[in-house]
């Protein structure tokens, strides 16, 4: 914006003296004043939308944080699940992998 609000202010109060039209000058000036209160508009504008936008991509992003934190919520007892399960088949394979052991040195035993 090329002026100040109080220039803006001025240059639309006629002084006490000119009760005539306003001069060339001062008509520039409004002018000037009109394009730029309509491009501070237009800027407000973009920013109210702007605003009204991430507003709404806010909402969506905590819908959708919401949604998978239920998800979450409930596929925790069944991770529990497989994690207990693989421990338990860990556990299996060691004392299968123990009596294998023990068998083939029975028959290593046996061969001499």
């Amino acid at each position: 914006m090329s002026q100040t609000f109080f220039e803006t202010e001025v240059a639309e109060t006629p002084s006490s003296k000119d009760h005539e039209t306003p001069s060339s000058a001062e008509a520039a000036t409004l002018a000037l004043s009109a394009a730029d209160f309509s491009a501070l508009e237009d800027r407000i504008v973009r920013a109210v939308e702007l605003v009204k936008r991430e507003r709404e991509a806010r909402t969506e992003a905590e819908t959708r944080a919401a949604k998978a934190e239920a998800q979450l919520n409930e596929q925790s007892p069944a991770l529990d699940q497989l994690r207990q399960e693989v421990r338990s088949l860990r556990t299996e394979r060691d004392q299968v992998r123990q009596r294998v052991e023990r068998l083939l040195s029975q028959l290593d035993a046996l061969e001499l």
